[in-house]
């Protein structure tokens, strides 16, 4: 499919005080746009200026929640030179989530290289203080103008671009985690480990209530039992427990996080082992009372790592340690912001310069 350029005729400027950069606030003047009919697959792929669509208000994606996205980063280097983390395995997972959906699969060579391509062009969005980045947003939505229970046959998929500027302001932070023991966010046979909006609609009622209570982030438990841990919002959760990385299995609740893969890597590196199985609840509780809870973090794109300092479930609350990002934990973090960055080698070719 050949991807047409499209010129930009009043384009913006990017932000020039990198310090106001907040996360999903500002675009780019450019996205990448291409759509899909039943009957003739993915057609018209185009790079144009950012702007708007207009949509039926009968278009599938409004009432039958047809969607899926990812989000992954470009980093701007010491020298100048743009990098990429691991894109081809969002671009996998973006494929993934589509079949999950009953929605049509990107030609994942094409579609990687598109995005690359919009990304060249956009480089001056890329910006340049430590800890910023460009985020990259691909989405998929179904557009077919149709009031009926069943796959679209019409689909529009798309790239935009938003500079964001660091996670942490004032530096690695210890969140506060809420345990729900009434909310779930997906049940087995469900849709938890496609990346869809649906996921995260569907947990936004028990983060209002987390927020109002004082906490950062909330910790789901399984639709069954509600009584093994799962994940955090956005992250994968992982536990230093009993000197092993405990983390829950991927088993159709959990999303298959990049960065949770990366981690896992690195980890056995430093000769832990690692078990993937879901913790009790009631283990972590007294695992952070007992130390045999050492540490616990997030893994995510967003945020890379982000320490835990403490856990709340029902009307108990437990402090990890000190209350201060582990050593692990931090040295996690530093290790792989450093890759990305380009301060230390990639040996596991990870990284995408363009």
């Amino acid at each position: 499919m050949h991807l047409q350029i499209l010129p930009v005729t009043a384009p913006k400027q990017p932000v020039k005080n990198e310090n106001e950069l907040v996360f999903g606030k500002q675009f780019s003047n450019r996205m990448f746009v291409m759509e899909y009919d039943r009957g003739t697959g993915w057609h018209s792929a185009r790079i144009q200026p950012y702007g708007p669509f207009e949509l039926d208000p009968a278009a599938m994606v409004f009432h039958y929640s047809q969607e899926i996205f990812e989000g992954l980063k470009a980093f701007r280097r010491p020298d100048g030179q743009i990098a990429m983390f691991r894109p081809e395995d969002n671009v996998a997972r973006f494929n993934r989530s589509a079949r999950r959906m009953c929605m049509p699969e990107v030609d994942e060579k094409f579609f990687l290289n598109a995005m690359l391509e919009l990304i060249r062009l956009e480089a001056d969005w890329v910006p340049h203080s430590e800890g910023t980045s460009l985020y990259i947003r691909p989405t998929m939505i179904a557009t077919e103008p149709m009031l009926g229970v069943r796959p679209a046959d019409q689909y529009l998929c798309y790239i935009i671009l938003s500079p964001v500027g660091p996670y942490y302001k004032g530096g690695v932070a210890p969140v506060k985690i809420w345990i729900s023991d009434f909310y779930v966010r997906a049940a087995e046979g469900g849709t938890g480990e496609a990346k869809t909006g649906g996921n995260y609609a569907a947990s936004l009622y028990a983060a209002k209530e987390a927020s109002e209570s004082g906490y950062d982030q909330v910790l789901w438990l399984d639709a069954k039992e509600k009584r093994f841990v799962e994940e955090v919002g956005s992250m994968n959760m992982l536990f230093l427990y009993d000197g092993k990385i405990v983390t829950s299995p991927l088993k159709g609740t959990v999303l298959d996080g990049i960065t949770r893969r990366s981690v896992l890597t690195l980890v056995k590196e430093l000769g832990y082992e690692i078990e993937e199985r879901a913790l009790t609840v009631d283990e972590v509780m007294e695992g952070a009372e007992n130390g045999r809870l050492e540490e616990a973090f997030g893994a995510g794109t967003a945020v890379v790592i982000s320490p835990v300092g403490s856990f709340c479930y029902k009307d108990r609350c437990v402090q990890l340690g000190d209350g201060t990002p582990g050593k692990l934990t931090m040295e996690l973090y530093n290790k792989l912001t450093s890759i990305q960055y380009g301060k230390q080698p990639d040996k596991h070719n990870w990284v995408t310069l363009l």
